[in-house]
């Protein structure tokens, strides 16, 4: 959402919230992945966009666990609290969580990447599920790049019904271990 203010010098300008910024930085991500598709195909291509992406989300993370804690409260209030309560339950099982978040577009990169050091997810969780969940989504825009990098018309063109099933399919295997361990619990 789109919003006007005005600087203590009388300029105006315009704020984003949140979830533009987050759309910018995945059609960021894309095009990363795009290109790298195009100039080194498809397994240097997503071994380049996993290590970036990777680095970027450790960056966060670490930046985040040193100075971002008022910042995360303030801009996600709500969010941080579900997530923290997410996290304390599925502790057994936290990879596996960690891992269907980074497959599936359930709560934002950006918002995973800052908040899970203030929820006290290890960092070894944090990077092992950032580093494997990364690679599925970066697979399908890297091969599109080297397969019709001519022909796309839109962002939205890179995930085609076979595509999206995949990503729903290794989302669902992710939490499976998770889910067949509760079926015992009450």
């Amino acid at each position: 959402m789109r919003g006007q203010y005005r600087d203590d010098k009388g300029s105006w300008g315009t704020g984003f919230d949140s979830g533009n910024e987050n759309e910018n930085i995945k059609i960021r991500a894309v095009f990363m992945s795009l290109l790298a598709g195009a100039l080194f195909g498809v397994f240097k291509g997503v071994a380049l966009v996993v290590f970036t992406a990777t680095t970027g989300a450790s960056s966060c993370y670490f930046l985040s666990k040193l100075i971002g804690r008022p910042l995360v409260f303030s801009l996600w209030p709500d969010k941080l609290t579900f997530f923290q309560n997410q996290v304390a339950k599925r502790r057994e099982r936290l990879l596996n969580y960690m891992l269907f978040l980074r497959v599936t577009p359930t709560l934002p990169n950006t918002f995973i990447n800052v908040a899970s050091p203030i929820v006290d997810v290890p960092y070894h969780i944090f990077f092992l599920a950032t580093f494997i969940g990364i690679i599925p989504a970066a697979f399908v825009t890297v091969r599109q790049a080297g397969i019709a990098l001519g022909d796309l018309q839109s962002v939205g063109d890179l995930y085609d019904f076979q595509s999206i099933v995949t990503l729903f399919l290794l989302g669902v295997l992710s939490v499976t271990p998770t889910l067949m361990g509760n079926k015992g619990k009450p």
